[in-house]
């Protein structure tokens, strides 16, 4: 007698051919790996064909597997259709959206959002992940995450953009440095003084490499960083000035731990995007999220509704 098939054998057949992976398979679906290869045997036995050409080292799939796969996708986008369908008409907010982020937006552009989406929808459970840039759209590629924030966004076939806002760079520099005492500066002064940037691999350090490329300039940096927390840190010793987005020091300027000197001229600017995968379904919450991501975030009143959510 075979085996009943339930819809979360297509799920768990859709991620496994999309991650090529068994573990990570195993991992979106919340079951072990032993389970996942149960459920493609019952799936094969359920249709008499193999389904995974199991004499390569490398993932591959059967024609039947392949068939099997472009139905599988189907299956599960009207299913979750169906399920948000309900959802939206029972006006019903809730579940969890998963969220992997680069740390400089997620540390200090996302927090007011999320203080307000949650006041907002009390049910929804939003988990955050700090990612490097490049693992940030391997996890929603992948399905690990729902939605994705990165800076300066890259178009990808399976994935989908939407432009969040932009960051103004600014020079930053210790308080007492002479640089500080200037309102603007062009960007060829940077060519004399020590420069703290970014690992090659981080989109904000190409970004500044543009800049220094177009100004004529070589800058090496006498130290580089994978994240804009140990840059500031740095610059806040003295060892040297960096280029960052303004809001990632607006709590430092304040403290006066670091000054910001602005670019004369045209100013340069860091976009933002919300990446997720072409295709899939979104939840209502999810919905709402990217709602709220998109519009203007008035300050005042994610203050004010959080006092009176305390």
């Amino acid at each position: 007698m075979l085996k009943p098939m339930q819809i979360e054998s297509f799920k768990v057949f859709r991620d496994l051919v999309e991650s090529r992976s068994f573990s990570k398979a195993a991992s979106l679906n919340f079951i072990t790996q032993s389970a996942v290869s149960q459920q493609i045997r019952v799936m094969e036995e359920r249709f008499h064909v193999p389904l995974i050409e199991r004499s390569n080292k490398r993932f591959g799939l059967t024609r039947e597997g392949q068939v099997l796969y472009d139905a599988s996708k189907q299956i599960v986008f009207q299913f979750d259709s169906l399920q948000h369908q309900i959802l939206e008409m029972r006006n019903v907010v809730s579940g969890t959206i998963r969220l992997s982020t680069v740390y400089s937006i997620g540390l200090h552009e996302i927090p007011p959002y999320l203080k307000k989406f949650l006041v907002k929808f009390p049910n929804v459970n939003v988990h955050v992940e700090y990612r490097r840039s490049n693992q940030v759209y391997d996890e929603v590629i992948e399905g690990a995450s729902d939605l994705g924030l990165v800076a300066y966004p890259v178009q990808k076939k399976t994935l989908k953009i939407e432009p969040f806002r932009r960051d103004r760079l600014v020079v930053i520099t210790i308080p007492g440095h002479e640089l500080a005492k200037e309102g603007e500066i062009n960007v060829a002064v940077l060519k004399k003084e020590k420069f703290i940037g970014f690992e090659p691999d981080i989109p904000t350090r190409k970004a500044v490499d543009k800049i220094f490329r177009e100004a004529g300039l070589e800058v090496n940096p006498v130290m580089e960083f994978d994240n804009i927390e140990t840059v500031k840190r740095a610059v806040e010793i003295g060892a040297g000035v960096s280029i960052v987005p303004r809001a990632t020091v607006e709590q430092e300027v304040g403290n006066g731990t670091l000054a910001a000197v602005e670019f004369k001229g045209h100013p340069y600017y860091r976009p933002l995007g919300i990446i997720y995968k072409s295709g899939r379904v979104l939840s209502p919450a999810m919905q709402r999220f990217l709602k709220l991501l998109k519009e203007p975030l008035d300050l005042a009143e994610v203050e004010t509704n959080g006092k009176e959510a305390v």
